[in-house]
């Protein structure tokens, strides 16, 4: 819920009523922002090797189990519900979300609570799977569960308070968040940068190859985020009576192109080729960036938000080799960066048309609005930094985080979940189909076990 909707929505009727068409439409939103988990696991999946694929997979579908059951238990009401010195909330009414009306509404808004819960669920779900990327090949899934339980309770839930809630001591400051770049990426990305801190480099980085195993599959997960960031976007709005959503919309298409174009620019400039990977990075980087500005800025802002941001993001994977943490799926080089970008960026190109009056400084409103994006990102990068290392160490030292070497080199697949991605041994080569032979059988035919 981006800073300004109260405000505008003020002049409403005292006693808001249902609407249907608002009602349907945030249903689809929440379940478009639903898909982007499944899509997320299938963009990191593909960019791991072989052997962590399914572990790659699982650690941002468990998100969606873990998250689901917090969540309806305490993590609405403590996002949501009534302010506590701007930090937290708290509504026992929300607790299990068991007394609430089934038209009650959310707040001065046209949907009923539940569209709202299940809506910012969603968000919830998604923040913590983004962190898994960096954390590739190498970590305890028991360990991941129980960082992901611990994180979002002692960091996202009270951090979308205070960016989200009317409450929130960031929102009442005045920050520019519409849909998530200080709540979700530059919190997931200052998490990454935290826990990886704890758990150390991969076995072999920088030494050997650990190229993505699967660019089609890398592909298809940022289609699928793509089109989920609509839901993520125009949804934030809460409505579609006022234009704001359809702007919202516009400007996430317009900066995910912008990005993918200049990262494919300055990947040609830097390294002599255009890469599927480079374009598919590009486009998350872009959607990264405009999530906190898609509400404040215009498509030519939005161009530059997203031509900006690719380059920059682009720049910024490559840090990871210079100052040597192994920032697997490059988490910190396109979320945190690209979310400190967008962030910023509303300080220069707020028109001060679209979802409130706070205008940038390219539109006559000084560096007051710049001022106020810098608090929000610095302490949310700092809050969830230092936060996630704690919850990080104290895992390693109880339950130790990290998988043992000789489970590392195997495979994080066979170790944690007894399965792999993809049965090599079947028919059409390898030594299944040479020992079918020896045995004077068709490679086709099926050899009992």
């Amino acid at each position: 819920m981006p800073p300004g909707i109260l405000t505008l929505a003020d002049g409403l009727a005292e006693k808001a009523t249902l609407s249907p068409a608002n009602t349907g439409f945030m249903l689809i939103c929440s379940a478009m922002v639903m898909l982007m988990t499944p899509g997320l696991a299938f963009f990191y999946g593909g960019m791991v090797r072989v052997k962590s694929v399914l572990n790659m997979l699982m650690m941002s579908f468990i998100s969606l189990g873990i998250v689901t059951v917090l969540w309806v238990l305490y993590g609405f009401g403590l996002t949501f519900g009534t302010d506590a010195g701007g930090v937290i909330g708290w509504n026992g009414d929300f607790a299990g979300l068991g007394h609430i009306g089934l038209t009650q509404l959310w707040g001065t808004t046209t949907i009923p609570i539940y569209v709202f819960a299940v809506f910012q669920l969603m968000f919830a779900v998604i923040t913590p799977a983004l962190i898994s990327g960096a954390l590739a090949d190498r970590v305890k899934f028991t360990a991941w569960a129980l960082f992901v339980a611990l994180w979002v309770t002692v960091v996202y839930f009270p951090v979308a308070h205070w960016v989200w809630a009317d409450g929130g001591w960031l929102f009442k400051l005045g920050v520019i968040d519409f849909a998530g770049g200080t709540a979700v990426h530059i919190n997931a990305g200052a998490a990454a940068l935290g826990v990886l801190l704890v758990v150390g480099k991969r076995i072999g980085f920088k030494k050997d190859p650990m190229r993505p195993h699967s660019l089609p599959l890398v592909m298809l997960g940022a289609g699928l985020l793509w089109f989920g960031w609509f839901g993520f976007n125009a949804g934030s709005w809460l409505n579609n009576d006022d234009g704001v959503g359809a702007v919202a919309f516009v400007n996430t298409q317009v900066a995910t192109a912008a990005a993918m174009l200049g990262w494919l620019a300055y990947e040609k400039l830097r390294h002599g080729s255009f890469t599927t990977l480079g374009a598919a990075s590009g486009a998350v980087a872009g959607l990264v960036a405009i999530t906190p500005a898609c509400g404040a800025v215009s498509p030519l802002g939005a161009l530059a938000v997203g031509a900006i941001a690719g380059v920059l993001c682009a720049m910024a994977v490559g840090l990871k080799y210079r100052f040597g943490y192994d920032d697997s799926l490059d988490v910190i080089g396109v979320h945190l960066v690209g979310g400190i970008v967008g962030s910023l960026l509303i300080g220069l190109f707020a028109t001060g048309g679209v979802q409130s009056h706070a205008k940038g400084l390219f539109y006559g409103g000084g560096f007051g609005q710049l001022g106020k994006q810098a608090i929000g990102v610095v302490c949310v990068l700092l809050y969830s930094l230092v936060v996630s290392y704690v919850l990080a160490k104290a895992i390693d030292v109880v339950m130790g985080f990290r998988i043992g070497e000789d489970e590392e080199i195997t495979g994080v697949d066979q170790a944690a979940h007894a399965e792999t991605a993809y049965d090599f041994a079947g028919a059409g080569g390898g030594t299944a189909a040479r020992r079918t032979t020896a045995l004077g059988e068709s490679p086709t035919k099926k050899v009992d076990a």
